[in-house]
């Protein structure tokens, strides 16, 4: 059962940020193995197993690895200063992602990036009938206190869809995520993280699973 991350387990991250060596990554691996990935197992088996009951059916919850991905990246330090995390629907969607780290803690769910085949379809399906109902959906949300779009959006709408466009602000879209309300303050530690997850996760869901049913 998830109890709550220890109280001191941002200090790990504080720590790396300054340190970003492989002797001290390699020195607290255990430490981080116990303060953060641990309980981030234990955290996403519990919310995947209430969210299954209304999505049916979740992936194995991904734990991101710490290490970067340097090759083609200005910034050339080894490791992440955070934990990321996500369950997949059947249909490859995000139920959720969680981040926590030294610089920001966020939750969101959705697709990030469409692959250049989904991204057409979304745009025949947000210009056709099927935008109407996904319009008031987002709109419900949005009113609810979630943040729902895009990321890095088009500046004009694509072609051949028109400027003056109901849905244009969707039409410039290359994803749909939404994302949770801010975490209160504290709840990283505490069990009731849990019920947390799984209260936006169910309230997000209907967004995730129009993408399972159309894009």
């Amino acid at each position: 059962m998830f109890a709550g991350f220890a109280k001191d387990a941002p200090g790990f991250f504080h720590e790396l940020s300054i340190e970003m060596n492989r002797d001290w990554f390699l020195a607290n691996k255990e430490r981080y193995e116990a303060t953060w990935v641990a309980p981030m197992s234990e955290l996403l088996a519990e919310v995947r197993g209430r969210l299954a009951k209304v999505y049916g059916k979740l992936g194995e919850p991904k734990i991101m690895r710490i290490h970067r991905d340097v090759r083609f990246a200005k910034n050339k330090q080894p490791y992440k200063t955070h934990i990321g995390a996500s369950i997949a629907t059947a249909k490859d969607h995000t139920a959720l992602y969680i981040h926590l780290g030294v610089d920001e803690e966020f939750v969101g769910c959705g697709a990030y990036y469409f692959e250049p085949a989904a991204l057409a379809k979304w745009r025949k399906l947000v210009a056709g009938k099927a935008g109407e109902p996904l319009a008031k959906l987002i709109a419900k949300l949005r009113k609810a206190g979630y943040t729902v779009g895009g990321h890095d959006d088009y500046v004009r709408v694509p072609k051949p869809y028109a400027a003056e466009h109901p849905r244009a602000a969707l039409l410039k879209q290359k994803g749909l995520t939404g994302a949770f309300p801010e975490m209160p303050r504290g709840l990283l530690h505490k069990p009731g993280l849990v019920d947390w997850l799984v209260t936006h996760g169910k309230a997000m869901a209907p967004l995730v699973t129009w993408l399972d049913e159309h894009v």
